[in-house]
């Protein structure tokens, strides 16, 4: 029973690691052709790419074949960037928010309440939206920086 168990732990350890394998290449792969890709060198050689589709239109008579193959070359290629694009801004996205939740964490009055605040309901958004709106508008009225009418408003 032992032996099933630790054979079943280590086929979950290989499996694992696996996936963290799979996981680090996609990463390092959507970072560097994210970089690659969204270069001036990558706009310009798509741009060629159509020149040299929209020269070698009369040679295959602006045939449908012709049209075909940029439409499927586009389709294909945007299905697959989208995936690459969505992958570097969640990690972008995640790493920005570590580093405001630190700093909120790091200034002191700061509210510790703002941490996580993409954990939100769309509800809760609105209302604290709402307050900061509120305060800005209290402080324009005031002359005073908004932190100020804040501090002022809480004694």
């Amino acid at each position: 029973m032992q032996e099933t168990q630790v054979k079943e732990l280590k086929k979950h350890e290989q499996e694992r690691d696996f996936f963290c394998v799979v996981s680090d290449a996609f990463r390092v792969f959507a970072q560097r052709s994210s970089a690659m890709l969204g270069s001036a060198w990558a706009f310009a050689a798509a741009v060629l790419v159509i020149c040299i589709w929209i020269v070698t239109g009369p040679t295959f008579h602006f045939s449908d074949t012709w049209q075909l193959i940029i439409n499927t070359a586009t389709t294909v290629i945007t299905f697959l960037m989208v995936f690459l694009i969505q992958n570097t801004q969640n990690r972008d996205a995640k790493a920005m928010h570590l580093k405001l939740d630190e700093l909120i964490r790091a200034v002191k009055g700061a509210r510790n309440q703002l941490v996580d605040l993409e954990d939100l309901s769309d509800e809760e958004l609105k209302k604290l939206e709402e307050q900061f709106q509120r305060l800005r508008k209290q402080a324009e009225r005031n002359g005073t920086p908004s932190h100020k009418a804040e501090s002022a408003k809480s004694r």
